[in-house]
């Protein structure tokens, strides 16, 4: 009957979904990286953790108050409340018993609820005995008073901050990667230690006149020694331990020096990883982001315009040497192949990122890009850059929202104002924002004034402005030469005087800012007014 009844209750917890919303308030609160609630509970935590260190401090050779205990009992209280739902997190133990249960049925053998069982408390225990959880645990018991003892384990409360800092917790996984190295420093340290501490006791017991009582002075003295320290509450004085000594220092040495290069090592291994990290937790405060895969020339030149706009964005190069370049500039960088679909998830192309461009000089690779980035968000808009005009149609095929040919485009400008030094010049200048004019787009809506007028009746000189083309979908545009396709649209440069304005084509204009919004707001007044009469 019970067995039926804890089965029972397992299948009403899978199904549940308040259970499921439940669980995973509590994973983002305590152990989702990602999550804004976990950064929040972190701070949180911290302040509480130093609060009650300070509080045992305090009350330290004094008799607490009674404000004192309850809020060191309302401490120790969300202690333990965070120690038991971090247990509860490590695993699904419903599963568990669901499983073994489901084995049994198909397997036509009797269920037993105590492998179930035995294998849900391996879970536990297997999370209880890592190190941070250890150390959860060692945190509440200075909270016992009737055992002073125990009051001892206050310094876990500080190590329990190691759980709240991610660049403390960095630290553990670089010590983590060179166990092999560190656990063979230890087993040699500890050699040398008992080697040290039972010569010096040999030589400098007080039978021979020495300063070592026992072991234990000897013990201390030797790791004293060995870290080349010296306190000099302890000299050897006979021959024997000062050579001791001597050999004890020049090992020390060694030591340092191997335990040195084994941290800076570590260190050098994961400073990338540590620079990403960064990176993603800078992101992580974005509302929205740009991400741009490839740092050449046209990446290059799209970070800086988009610094001056005060967009934010974040670099990802695959080449050391354009990663350090962005670096060097103050630019986010994640020095990775963005063609990775972890590399892109990490960077947040499914979360804050409302664009990505593939401005590598490698066809292949941006194509790569664009595929893996379609396929990741398929909402998201991917502007990529094509060398070879052949490959465009893929690009397309990829799932590329726009396609750029910058070498086809000089051509084009170049052809179209061939021997027109002044028009280069202007261009030129435009570009690298040496005049106040800038290129915007206007669209032309249905009702508008200039809907259905010839370029020519629209007078662009007058309102001192330059028409330098048209975007449209428009097929009755196909008949005009300087046509130039972008998907599903087409770009017209540098149009006929005869060319007709249809509503819903984009007009791109060359001026100053408040000539071109000027004449938008123009286009915007005649429609509504158009709209009213109607």
């Amino acid at each position: 009957m019970l067995t039926r009844l804890i089965v029972y209750f397992a299948y009403s917890l899978r199904a549940s979904a308040h259970y499921g919303r439940t669980k995973q308030f509590f994973y983002n609160l305590l152990e989702n990286p990602h999550s804004r609630l976990k950064t929040y509970f972190d701070v949180f935590m911290i302040g509480v953790v130093i609060l009650s260190v300070l509080l045992l401090i305090y009350e330290a050779g004094k008799t607490p108050d009674t404000a004192i205990l309850l809020i060191e009992q309302a401490i120790v209280a969300l202690f333990i409340v965070e120690y038991l739902l971090r247990v509860w997190l490590y695993n699904d133990s419903h599963k568990i018993i669901l499983d073994q249960y489901e084995k049994a049925e198909y397997l036509n053998i009797p269920f037993r609820l105590g492998v179930a069982v035995k294998l849900i408390l391996a879970k536990k225990v297997e999370y209880m005995l890592t190190p941070l959880a250890l150390i959860d645990l060692l945190a509440i018991l200075p909270s016992y008073r009737a055992l002073r003892l125990l009051r001892l384990f206050i310094i876990f409360r500080l190590f329990k901050l190691f759980r709240y800092f991610n660049s403390v917790q960095l630290f553990a996984s670089v010590l983590s990667s060179k166990r092999f190295e560190l656990y063979t420093l230890a087993i040699f340290l500890g050699f040398l230690i008992f080697i040290g501490s039972t010569g010096i006791y040999l030589f400098e017991n007080p039978a021979d006149g020495g300063n070592i009582q026992d072991l234990f002075d000897a013990f201390y003295w030797s790791i004293v020694t060995l870290s080349t320290v010296g306190y000099g509450d302890i000299t050897p004085q006979t021959p024997g331990g000062r050579l001791i000594t001597m050999a004890l220092i020049f090992t020390g040495l060694g030591v340092i020096s191997f335990f040195t290069s084994i941290i800076v090592s570590a260190f050098s291994d994961k400073m990338h990883v540590m620079r990403e990290n960064r990176t993603y937790a800078e992101l992580s405060r974005y509302d929205n982001f740009v991400i741009i895969c490839g740092f050449g020339r046209v990446g290059q030149h799209i970070a800086r315009q988009l610094e001056k706009e005060k967009q934010h964005f974040v670099v990802i190069d695959k080449q050391e040497a354009n990663a350090l370049k962005a670096n060097q500039q103050g630019y986010l960088v994640i020095h990775n192949d963005a063609s990775e679909n972890d590399v892109l998830e990490h960077a947040g192309i499914n979360k804050k990122a409302t664009a990505i461009l593939c401005t590598t000089g490698d066809d292949v690779t941006n194509v790569y890009i664009t595929l893996t980035s379609r396929h990741l968000n398929t909402d998201i808009r991917i502007i990529s850059r094509v060398n070879n005009p052949q490959n465009v149609k893929k690009f397309y095929q990829a799932g590329a929202t726009s396609v750029i040919q910058p070498f086809e485009i000089a051509g084009m400008v170049a052809a179209e104002y061939v021997g027109q030094s002044v028009a280069f010049e202007a261009i030129l200048g435009i570009i690298r924002e040496e005049k106040p004019v800038v290129i915007e787009t206007v669209p032309v809506h249905a009702g508008s004034f200039i809907e259905n007028l010839k370029i020519s009746e629209i007078d662009f000189e007058q309102r001192k402005l330059m028409l330098v083309g048209i975007i449209s979908t428009n097929p009755v545009h196909l008949t005009h030469k300087s046509s130039y396709p972008i998907k599903n649209q087409h770009f017209y440069f540098n149009p006929t005087p005869y060319f007709e304005v249809q509503a819903g084509d984009l007009l791109v204009i060359l001026g100053r800012r408040y000539g071109i919004d000027y004449f938008r707001n123009q286009i915007e007044r005649s429609r509504l007014k158009i709209g009213r009469k109607t």
